[in-house]
């Protein structure tokens, strides 16, 4: 019980780690919260930032989820764990210890975190995530189509309470993550991909 604990706060700092914040300070460009949208993360570093600063950033992110939810996987099996260390790592991008509580909306970490725990389900969300970008050029709409069909995907391909359970969770943030862009999706004032 102790070392599962443990786990799930490791996975939760890991997750506090901002992508966004180090590849800033590391180009010397704004703080990504203090521009645009003031989210910190690879979409808004695009606007911003550019190209590579927006790659680097999403990278980070993918990363630690993938390394927090694979340390705890290599440690333990339990399904109830694993699933916990993915929502501890994506609540730590989230709401990070490190950066006042106030994180991005943690569409990439999300991804790691269920590439990890459920591959096949978390490439079904990705190509949902493409599908929708490539025809609506929205990345907040691709994100939340994605949100609303992953736990779908995930109850289907994976027979898991756990995991359907924790999907269920994490998609419900990112949806509540993304209100202000459903808002202006009605409003028609949501930028597109490749805009600024």
């Amino acid at each position: 019980m102790l070392i599962n604990s443990l786990l799930i706060i490791v996975a939760y700092l890991i997750g506090s780690i901002s992508g966004a914040i180090i590849t800033t300070k590391l180009m010397a460009l704004p703080d990504p919260r203090t521009q645009g949208s003031g989210n910190p993360g690879a979409t808004n570093v695009l606007r911003h930032g550019g190209k590579k600063a927006a790659l680097f950033t999403l990278l980070i992110d993918i990363l630690k989820g993938i390394i927090a939810v694979l340390i705890v996987k290599l440690i333990v099996t339990t399904p109830i764990v694993l699933a916990a260390a993915a929502l501890a790592v994506f609540l730590g991008h989230l709401y990070p210890i490190f950066f006042q509580f106030k994180g991005g909306k943690g569409v990439a970490t999300a991804f790691a975190a269920l590439l990890i725990l459920a591959w096949p389900v978390a490439l079904a969300a990705l190509f949902t995530w493409i599908i929708m970008a490539l025809i609506f050029r929205y990345s907040s709409l691709s994100a939340i189509t994605a949100a609303i069909i992953t736990p779908i995907y995930m109850f289907w391909l994976i027979p898991n309470w756990e995991y359907t359970l924790v999907s269920i969770i994490i998609c419900g943030f990112l949806i509540w993550r993304h209100r202000s862009n459903i808002q202006n999706l009605w409003n028609g004032t949501e930028d597109k991909i490749g805009t600024t």
